[in-house]
């Protein structure tokens, strides 16, 4: 039996620790996504936790970038699969809308919504929370564009419509909170439709 790598089970018990972080950020909130709790979830020992991450901010913003990433390369994987048998400009425009919408229903939505709220009055998690964000609207642009394809975002329009999409979507999003109904059944995706058709093909 082949015997893995040290580099090997530390990339398998950083994996671990990521996961375990989001889960307590998604199922118990910030004040309940302590190293403790992170830490039992991903079944490693302290010293293992604190040598990948020395503090709770570092941790649990890792994690949620982390995630996040890997789930918008999926999407635009998917995004590609789906495009690569659809002709009509307007009916890819009205798939990548739904695309997205469904991004903010994934569990790093939910953790990073856990963390801005903390943020805002907490000053070290502030202070690592930054970096990454803009990291992180970095790779998401990068990933909207390969969703949205050449012929889109090729439009003179593209950066600002993108954009507005984009946070409109976060702020209705939010209100799911609340409320329980299923979000592909939701008006605004017909109105995101309709304003990307028109503004953008």
């Amino acid at each position: 039996m082949e015997t893995r790598s040290r580099s090997e089970r530390s990339a398998d018990s950083r994996a671990l620790i990521l996961d375990a972080a989001v889960a307590c950020l998604v199922s118990d909130g910030y004040a309940g996504a302590s190293t403790l709790a992170v830490q039992a979830r991903a079944g490693v020992s302290r010293g293992r936790l604190l040598h990948h991450f020395p503090s709770r901010e570092e941790l649990l913003v890792a994690a949620t970038s982390h995630l996040a990433e890997a789930m918008l390369a999926e999407a635009a994987d998917h995004a590609v699969e789906v495009g690569a048998g659809i002709s009509d400009e307007a009916e890819r425009v009205d798939r990548c809308v739904e695309l997205i919408w469904a991004t903010f229903f994934e569990p790093p939505f939910w953790a990073a919504m856990e963390l801005w709220n903390a943020a805002r009055t907490d000053e070290a998690l502030r202070a690592a929370l930054r970096p990454q964000e803009r990291r992180l609207r970095v790779a998401i642009r990068a990933v909207a564009d390969r969703i949205w394809g050449p012929t889109v975002t090729g439009h003179p329009r593209y950066p600002v419509i993108s954009e507005l999409l984009f946070t409109s979507m976060r702020g209705v999003a939010m209100a799911y909170a609340f409320e329980d109904r299923p979000p592909a059944t939701d008006p605004h995706v017909v109105l995101w439709q309709s304003m990307a058709r028109e503004l953008l093909v």
